[in-house]
């Protein structure tokens, strides 16, 4: 069996239980090795608002990096790896992705995941868009990124907040061909 590394990043957007999920999901399974990326401010929206620490979320992973170890794996090309998600993806860092600003090691992985035409994930998370923020994702998807917005659907008939959330969590591992069974499918 093949394993192939999976790279997390979590930025300070509101929704850290999106990446708990997903996470979760590639924890433990023998084909995924799961590498995680944790901003300052990821760790400080988790504190406000999930019923996790950090810890809970690194403890998930393969490998964990601060998000200003720029010499880490992740911010090399040649650093093999089956795609990224961000998630949640704030507007600052999908601004810095879409523009090539590598600030950061979240920005830079997703620079070189895009130079090296990986797969790259942007779980946006805001609401309402401004003009900024639209032109930001039409600039990251024409860099060849997917933008899979924190929108919750209904046609599974979601009895609780994790039903919504686990939703997200297993469209965003379809964008990633990785089977999962995190969500009722349409028709099933």
């Amino acid at each position: 069996m093949t394993t192939q590394r999976i790279i997390l990043a979590v930025t300070g957007a509101s929704g850290p239980q999106y990446a708990m999920a997903l996470a979760r999901a590639l924890s433990g399974r023998p084909d995924i090795e799961l590498h995680l990326i944790l901003s300052e401010a990821a760790k400080k929206v988790i504190a406000l608002e999930a019923d996790f620490r950090p810890e809970e979320l690194e403890a998930l992973a393969h490998a964990s990096y601060s998000e200003k170890d720029i010499a880490a794996g992740p911010a090399s090309g040649s650093w093999q790896h089956a795609g990224m998600i961000v998630c949640p993806c704030s507007m600052a860092s999908l601004g810095a992705i879409a523009h090539g600003l590598g600030t950061n090691l979240i920005h830079r992985a997703a620079d070189v995941t895009l130079k090296e035409g990986r797969k790259l994930i942007l779980v946006t998370r805001e609401t309402p868009l401004s003009l900024i923020h639209i032109k930001n994702m039409l600039a990251a998807k024409e860099a060849g990124a997917d933008i899979v917005p924190a929108s919750p659907g209904f046609y599974h008939r979601p009895k609780t907040i994790d039903d919504l959330v686990n939703h997200l969590a297993g469209r965003i591992l379809d964008q990633l061909g990785i089977e999962n069974t995190l969500f009722k499918r349409w028709g099933e």
